[in-house]
């Protein structure tokens, strides 16, 4: 494996899924005893579920109560 030009390298599959290193991941190199490790940093932000609902929050807008919605949904009148 090789560094390119711009200091990139690919992470194979097997281990991209094996430690769960999916897009948007955020790591950290860490330099111990003359190795340099690829880690997973801890959370500085919130998870991609919880940005999404945060940013569609108080978005809507037809405003209807939890019993409305229902009646919706079962198709009641």
């Amino acid at each position: 494996m090789r560094v390119t030009s711009k200091g990139q390298v690919t992470i194979p599959v097997d281990i991209r899924e094996r430690f769960g290193l999916l897009p948007e991941t955020e790591v950290e190199f860490v330099v111990d005893d003359g190795e340099v490790k690829i880690v997973q940093a801890a959370p500085t932000r919130a998870d991609r579920g919880s940005r999404i609902v945060d940013r569609l929050r108080s978005s809507a807008t037809v405003r209807m109560s939890t019993e409305e919605i229902m009646k919706l949904t079962r198709g009641s009148s």
